[in-house]
């Protein structure tokens, strides 16, 4: 007779994918509450997907921007279309291609910018309290990793 308790242990809440995803809703909630905080509450969490990728390199094609956010075209078009409309972000045609545009960050997210780097590096140092240098290393490079799963 087959035990069940395999089965069993793998649907409970030491599952990898379970502790990822409340690690996850943790992050978010710690975010948003510093957000609103700092007098951002209507800035989400998740609109990092975008602004982070544009922080480091401003006028992207949304092509583009899905690829470094990892995010489908059909979800990063959902996402640019929120925040065009929290004016966090702009569309303008691409000098190059008029069938495309580009996207930008607006006054509004530049002055965010500094918000959310001290947010980020107060949970930084909020996990560093918790988790050696080296653990934290190897978390990061484990969490890479994952990423590329096929």
């Amino acid at each position: 007779m087959q035990t069940r308790e395999p089965l069993a242990a793998a649907l409970g809440r030491d599952d990898l994918g379970f502790l990822l995803a409340k690690a996850t809703q943790r992050w978010n909630e710690l975010l948003a509450e510093r957000f609103a905080a700092a007098g951002h509450p209507d800035v989400r969490p998740s609109s990092g997907s975008v602004l982070l990728p544009l922080y480091e390199q401003d006028g992207l094609r949304m092509g583009e921007l899905a690829r470094r956010a990892r995010l489908s075209k059909q979800t990063m078009t959902t996402m640019i279309r929120r925040l065009e409309h929290d004016r966090l972000i702009e569309r303008r045609p691409d000098p190059r291609d008029a069938r495309a545009s580009l996207i930008f960050l607006t006054p509004r997210s530049r002055r965010f910018r500094p918000v959310a780097a001290a947010t980020l590096l107060e949970l930084d140092q909020l996990v560093r309290r918790r988790l050696s240098a080296q653990r934290l290393a190897e978390l990061k490079d484990a969490l890479r990793q994952l990423t590329e799963l096929e």
